[in-house]
Formats: structure tokens, sequence, C-alpha cells
């Protein structure tokens, strides 16, 4: 078979890059690394209700009686959890999915046919790549612009916007600039849709995790334009494995009905969310604010503390909501030598700001999710490694 051919959109490069080469060779030889780059919060020491995993031996997880877009109950309470202001809809608008990457390919099989566009954030999280590409869609970035707060920059979004433009993502926060979609934002964004026949998808699975109520707004319930809304079991109640996310919908009605009969289609040709799952949502979804309350005591902890370790050549940018943070940090290497640098001298892993597109150097990113002793143990070590290199400049 040697004029095999795999499908073009797998055509990724397979290379390990040279972080993870460092990290792969210093754990080879026995070294510990300080992860500041971990997302997973089962992997950083929270609580979890005891009773959480009972509900899933219930003799009711036997029986198979599967609806297209998630058993009625559970959509019902996926429904609830949203308050009822946010939500004019019903349960109809809701399509249950097994991840919301699995959501934005049932929202790319919808919407996008092979070779038309949506625009997508930058910085943001890669991801998008990836989803993108293997449903043979093409994207453009739309930038992201800071000047002490973060914002869409309109003007530059709606002229990448042509013929073969479907639909404008969202993430509402940004992961990882924690940025909200501001009010006057989503306004001029349901200008440009009407204006160009887009829909607007915002994947809002961090939504929850805002640092302070401010002058943003999440889409539900959006009626203007045909818009979805992500969300999900693994940043809503910290578990990843669980693997249940959902869409909700809204739109002019005849275009929302529509909407949600072609999705409904494409949910019975997958049915992929598993039905323990469905079935233990009402009792899990009950138990989110106490996960969601100790995950933000620590990342508004691991924020604070961070700001107070802050340089006069180093800068935190603002951040609204979210697990994450980005610094600002001396140009004199590229992010990449950096990150290299504190991997393998200080034994401290943490992103470049180009794994997110960021648009220029120096940034890193960090995860604030880390326990306490850990997390500022790396951040020390980042600070002094900043300093020594500062002097060695002067």
């Amino acid at each position: 078979m040697n004029d095999f051919t795999f499908a073009r959109r797998t055509n990724w490069q397979n290379e390990t890059n040279a972080l993870n080469k460092a990290v792969e060779t210093l754990k080879a030889q026995g070294a510990s690394i300080l992860d500041l780059t971990v997302s997973n919060p089962t992997e950083c020491g929270f609580f979890y209700p005891a009773n959480l995993l009972s509900v899933l031996s219930s003799s009711d997880n036997l029986r198979y009686d599967p609806d297209a877009c998630g058993i009625k109950e559970a959509r019902e309470v996926v429904f609830n959890y949203y308050a009822k202001p946010k939500v004019k809809g019903s349960i109809d608008d809701i399509v249950l999915t097994a991840s919301t990457s699995e959501a934005y390919s049932f929202l790319m099989r919808l919407l996008i046919n092979p070779g038309e566009k949506v625009l997508v954030p930058a910085p943001s999280y890669p991801l998008f790549q990836f989803l993108l590409e293997i449903n043979d869609v093409n994207f453009a970035q739309y930038p992201l612009v800071y000047d002490g707060e973060w914002r869409m920059d309109i003007q530059a979004l709606e002229s990448l916007v042509d013929e073969k433009t479907r639909a404008i993502i969202l993430v509402n926060p940004n992961n990882p600039t924690g940025s909200y979609v501001g009010k006057s934002e989503l306004v001029q964004l349901n200008n440009i849709c009407e204006r160009h026949q887009l829909t607007l998808i915002s994947d809002e699975v961090f939504f929850d995790y805002a640092f302070y109520q401010g002058d943003f707004v999440s889409l539900l319930g959006n009626d203007r334009v045909l818009t979805f809304v992500l969300g999900g079991l693994s940043k809503t109640l910290g578990l990843p494995q669980m693997k249940c996310a959902w869409i909700l919908s809204s739109g002019p009605q005849a275009l929302l009905k529509d909407a949600q009969d072609r999705l409904s289609i494409i949910a019975d040709t997958y049915l992929s969310v598993n039905t323990p799952v469905q079935n233990a949502l009402r009792s899990w979804l009950g138990m989110a604010p106490g996960i969601q309350e100790q995950i933000m005591a620590r990342v508004k902890e691991n924020a604070a503390w961070l700001k107070a370790q802050l340089r006069a050549h180093t800068e935190i940018l603002s951040i609204q909501g979210g697990w994450y943070a980005v610094l600002r940090i001396p140009a004199i290497k590229s992010e990449e030598e950096w990150c290299l640098e504190f991997v393998r001298e200080d034994q401290v892993l943490v992103y470049p700001g180009y794994f997110f597109d960021f648009p220029k150097e120096a940034y890193i990113v960090v995860s604030l999710l880390p326990e306490k002793a850990l997390f500022q143990q790396g951040i020390s070590r980042i600070m002094s490694r900043l300093d020594e290199k500062i002097v060695e400049e002067v």
C-alpha cells in the first residue's frame, strides 16, 4: 500500500514541540515539575461530595430509551439550572452532547458547508483549528485588543466578513484572557449578524466563574439572531471526565424551529450522551454551587497572591473571569526561550503566549487552579528567574 493516503483534513504536524520534549526529558530523569498549566480540577485537591458517584448505581441506568436531543428530564434539569429570567424558551431549545467539542461539530454540520468560514477570537484556546479543520470549515481570527481591559475590535471583525462567512464564535469569558462579552459588544455583534445573515455561537463554559459583577452579558435568550450557547459539566461541575455538555438555542422563532429540527436529526445520528450521566444530572447540578465556590475561592486567592508578587518589569493583564492569568514579561527573550528556561532551570511549566495566538511577545499564561503551596512555589521561581535576568541585562 505504498500509495495509500489519509484524508487531507488530518494532515497536522505530529512532532512534539520543544517545550513538551524538555518536560519529557526532565521527567525521565526523575525531576518533579511544578505544573502551572493544569486545567483539570480533579487533579487540584478540590472536595467532591461523597455521594456524587452513588447516583450512577441507579437501576434506571439499565433501561435504554433514547431521545435524540437528550432525555427530557435531563434537559429540564439543564433548563432549570439557568436563572429563568435568562432563558426565555423551553427544553426544546436544548440539545445534550458528550462534550462541547461535539457540540461544535454538531453546529458546524448544521451551519457551515465545506470550505465556508467562521470567525474565531485571537488570542484564544488553540483547539479551534483542529475542531474546524476536521469539519472542513475555514476560519479567520478577529482580534481581541488590550488597553487596560480586553475588548473585541468590532471594526476589524466586520472587515473579515465575506460571502463565505457563516458564523461568529465567541468564548465568553475568553480562555485565556478571562474577558467577557460586554453589553454594547453584543448589540454591535447582533447588528453585524443581521447585516450579513450570520449566526452567533457563544462558548460559555467558564461563565459561572466571574471575578466580579461587570458590564458583561450571557448570550442566553438572545433572539435577534440565531444564537447557540454552549455549556457543560467539565467546567460547571469541575468534572471533565463525566462527558456531558449542552447547546442552548435562541433566535427568531421560524428560524429557531428549523434549526431545532435539523439539530435533532444530527443528534439522533450519534446518540452519544450516555444514560447514567443524563440520569445523574438532577443530583449533580445541585452540587454545582458548592464545587464552584471552592474553585472560585482558589482562583481568586491565587490571582491576588500573584498580583502581590509583580515587579516593575512584569504585568498581570486584567481578569474578569475564568481559571487563567496572562502575564506580560520582559521581551529580552522569546516566549519559547523563557518557557524552556523556566522548565529546564526551575522545573516550572507555563504556557507561552504564542500557544494562544497572542499577536506579540512576551506573554506567559498560568493556570490559577493549582493548590496554594504549589502555585506560590512555582510563581516564586519564575519571579526569581525574571529578576536575575533583568539584573544581568542591566
